[in-house]
Formats: structure tokens, sequence, C-alpha cells
């Protein structure tokens, strides 16, 4: 399997690394049987979070007899001293580890530089033997070139994908001259892109890049074990991404769910791309009296735009959820056939 280098970190790590946010909608037995035929395969790097429910936990009941075989990436939403503290220990004592290889700022309000004190807490840990290496999660753009250019983050995390744009891809080519690890999350779209093949073959293109593939079944695991490490882009799989990219455009959900909660309750991850779902993935169970419901909800939306002021992508998320109810109750009626 190959391996790339994340940047100035000079961690050597397997090209197929381990999203483990998935994993918290498993029990812990198929959890476990997952990581460990991962492990097995030759998967070393997994990345998780504080925020991912019963993630960590998995980890490290998972790799608690092989911790310095792999390497682990955890994440903290904190952003006080206190509150990160708090969530290291928790995290350590989780992943049944007394170190992380790379923990993360997580998707914050700001960037943390070198003279706050949320990054003096982050370099104490390190300068202490708790963490080998300062990383940053950000889904914002301005954020993710602040972080960059600051001179305190070894890595950054942030949404890279066959759908990317220019602006993302100078992002990656930015990391590479700043020796910056590049870790892509939502490599997959956020779930929206159903062909892991050509994803698989399009981060072969980028040195640099270490991709994190969202895994909850094993399946999953096994199909992108089974691309021969040097897969290439060919005419078939180009012709998939354009497709895509014509398809679902630009002003999409990835799924973040960043905007909620909503004060009304709208479970604005699904309803705000519903019209994606139905026609990308099986029609019919999403027509159930549970999505249903969920659709219907969507017409409490007051437009306070509080989850506009949170999206990441800045999108008008009302103006979304009142095209998607149109759209599926159109479906729903029989009007639109898919």
């Amino acid at each position: 399997m190959d391996n790339v280098r994340l940047g100035k970190t000079n961690l050597e790590v397997n090209k197929i690394g381990f999203g483990a946010l998935p994993i918290q909608r498993r029990n812990m037995d198929d959890s476990i049987e997952i990581l460990r035929k991962a492990y097995e395969s030759g998967v070393d790097f997994y990345d998780t979070a504080r925020f991912y429910t019963d993630s960590e936990e998995k980890l490290g009941k998972a790799f608690e007899d092989v911790r310095s075989e792999i390497y682990l990436a955890s994440k903290t939403a904190a952003e006080t001293p206190e509150d990160f503290w708090r969530d290291l220990e928790t995290t350590l004592k989780e992943l049944k580890t007394d170190y992380l290889d790379l923990y993360q700022h997580h998707n914050i309000s700001f960037c943390p530089k070198k003279d706050d004190d949320l990054a003096k807490a982050m370099i104490q840990a390190k300068d202490d033997g708790m963490i080998k290496h300062i990383g940053i999660t950000t889904h914002k753009i301005t954020f993710a070139h602040e972080a960059v250019e600051s001179g305190l983050y070894e890595t950054l995390q942030y949404p890279f994908s066959y759908l990317s744009g220019a602006e993302e891809l100078q992002l990656v080519e930015k990391c590479k001259s700043l020796d910056i690890g590049f870790i892509a999350m939502k490599a997959m779209g956020g779930g929206l892109l159903k062909n892991s093949k050509a994803g698989f073959a399009f981060m072969n293109q980028f040195s640099n890049v270490l991709p994190i593939w969202g895994i909850q079944h094993m399946y999953e695991l096994e199909e992108f074990l089974s691309y021969p490490t040097d897969l290439k882009l060919d005419d078939e799989l180009s012709r998939i991404i354009e497709n895509d990219k014509k398809e679902l455009g630009e002003n999409f959900c990835r799924g973040c769910a960043y905007c909620m909660p909503c004060p009304e309750e709208i479970n604005i991850s699904i309803c705000a791309r519903m019209s994606l779902w139905i026609r990308r993935f099986p029609t019919e169970p999403c027509l159930n009296e549970d999505f249903q419901e969920k659709m219907a909800a969507t017409k409490n939306c007051t437009e306070c735009y509080s989850c506009v002021d949170k999206c990441p992508y800045e999108l008008d998320i009302p103006q979304l959820l009142k095209e998607n109810y149109e759209d599926y109750m159109n479906v729903l009626e029989g009007r639109t056939k898919i």
C-alpha cells in the first residue's frame, strides 16, 4: 500500500486514511471487527474526534494492543483552554493511550494563532508529550489560508473531492509548497458521490494529499482495499466525474451538520439535500412516513438565518429547504418521475 508523507510532521502513513466518524453508527463488536480488518490490511492512520460520540472509545478498544503500530488523530472543538484540557484528557482516556500522533482544532469559530491562549494550550500539550503534532480542520477557505500561513499548524484538514474547484486545488498546492500535510475530508462529497473508484483515482493525482474515507460497513473498507495503489483516472472515470459535477453543481449541502441544531428542530442536513438524495440513491426508502415528517417540518422554517451564519459554505439554507420540499412533494405525489 502506497504511503504519503504528512508534510513537516514527517509521518509516513498509508494513503488509505480511515475516517472514524461513521462507525459511531455501528455497535461496538461490528466497529471493532471493521477496525481490526483495516489494521490487518495495512491501514495505519485513523481520524476521530471528541465530537464523534463513542468513536474514540471504539478505536481505543480495537487498538490498545497495537498502539505503537498505528497513528491516531483526534480533534477538539474547544474554544477555551479549560475545555481544551478537558477534551484532551477525555480523548486520551477513551483511546487508551498517553499520546496522540496528531491533535486538531475542530472547525472552531476562529483560527488560533501562536499568541492565543488556545494555541498556547495546544503548544503546551505538545511540549508535554501528550500530542506529537498540531493540526486544524476547517470548512472555510479563509480560515484555511490563515492557518497555513500562521506557522503553527503542521497539517490542514479540509473538504476535498473530485467536485473541488480551483480554490481548493490552489490550497493543496499551497500546502505542498509550505510543507503542510493536507488531509482530505469529505472525499466522497459528504456521501453524495457514489463511485469510490473515481474518488480513489482522483486522489492518486496528489502526492501530498491523505484522503480519509468515512467507513461504516465492511464492504466499504473492502472496496477501497481492492483498488490498485497506482489506480489512475481513465476516460470512463473522467466521464463519471464530469457527470457528477454537472449534476451536483456548487450550491449543494454537504451534510456537515454545522448549521444545526435548528431552533425549529428541522433536520437540515437531510432536508436541504433531499432532491439529490432521492436521485442518487434508491428513492423508495426516502418516501416513508419518517422522511415525510422530516420534510414537512421544513415548513416551520422562520428564516431566522442562524443556519446560514453557521454554514461554512455560505449556502442560502432557507431557500434550499423550500426548493427541496417542493421537489420532494412533486416526487411523492407523482408529479415528478424519477
